[in-house]
């Protein structure tokens, strides 16, 4: 099984190396930076499990450098862990809307930091069940729901939609901007069951920038025409200019288009009718 990684970020030599050699003991992989620059460089070149990150670095605090990771794909759900001085509410309050696992102040216990990262990194690599920007179900709830639908024989059907472009989006806007227009496509979807669907619908993640809603053939065409009409109200009117626009696809998918022979067919299916649209 491969080593966790990890990287400390610390402008204090004495204590990054305490901090390194009592982990690399602890049987992790660890590197380290004294600042913020050099840290993301390292970021951007390997694959971490976990920051340890200080708060007060020669160049950049510890803070924007959180920051600069939230806003890349790549590192957005990286877990980090503040390593500080600090000990004011509003310091560890803006660690939190960061997106910051845990907030440890000096000095600290070392075996106490150990179970931190430990818990963190566990935590970090375990399934959700739900999307954190949607809380919707994603992953194995979606799985097996779509797998329920092979013996179901209650004229069922699937509208999907797919947000093309979100990547795009997310470098040239920020994260904060994309969660947003993923808020507004769950909102957007969960206002077309509740006026025309049930409770039995479902709502939840095909994958993290689509989304879907099982419902009734008999009332899969209303929240369609209700849903593509939203969205084209909410749609950022200065995206429409821009050539990587983002772009959203609705596709539908019914008990009649059958047989399916597993939930991974469904998803084929899905994905070739978004290609037909």
């Amino acid at each position: 099984m491969d080593k966790p990684h990890l990287l400390i970020v610390e402008d204090d030599l004495d204590l990054s190396d305490m901090i390194s050699s009592y982990f690399r003991v602890q049987n992790y992989e660890v590197q380290t930076a004294a600042w913020g620059e050099e840290a993301l460089k390292l970021i951007d070149h390997h694959a971490f499990d976990l920051v340890m990150l200080d708060v007060r670095l020669p160049d950049i605090d510890g803070f924007e450098l959180c920051r600069r990771l939230r806003e890349q794909r790549k590192t957005a759900d990286l877990p980090v862990i503040f390593l500080t001085e600090k000990r004011d509410r509003v310091d560890k309050l803006h660690g939190l809307e960061l997106g910051v696992v845990d907030y440890i102040t000096k000095p600290f216990d070392i075996q106490e930091l150990r179970l931190r990262v430990r818990n963190a990194i566990n935590r970090a690599q375990k399934p959700v069940a739900f999307h954190p920007v949607t809380n919707l179900p994603q992953g194995d709830v979606v799985e097996e729901t779509l797998s329920g639908l092979l013996t179901r024989r209650d004229g069922w059907a699937i509208l999907h939609l797919a947000i093309n472009s979100l990547d795009n989006y997310r470098e040239r806007y920020g994260f904060v901007a994309a969660d947003d227009v993923l808020r507004a496509a769950a909102i957007i979807l969960r206002n077309a069951v509740r006026e025309f669907g049930s409770e039995d619908d479902f709502i939840g993640h095909l994958s993290s920038d689509s989304l879907l809603i099982i419902t009734q053939a008999s009332t899969i065409g209303d929240m369609r025409e209700r849903i593509d009409r939203r969205l084209k109200q909410f749609y950022p009117l200065r995206e429409r200019k821009n050539a990587n626009d983002l772009r959203f696809a609705l596709a539908s998918l019914s008990l009649a288009d059958g047989p399916f022979d597993d939930a991974s067919h469904i998803r084929q299916r899905l994905t070739e009718r978004l290609a037909q649209e």
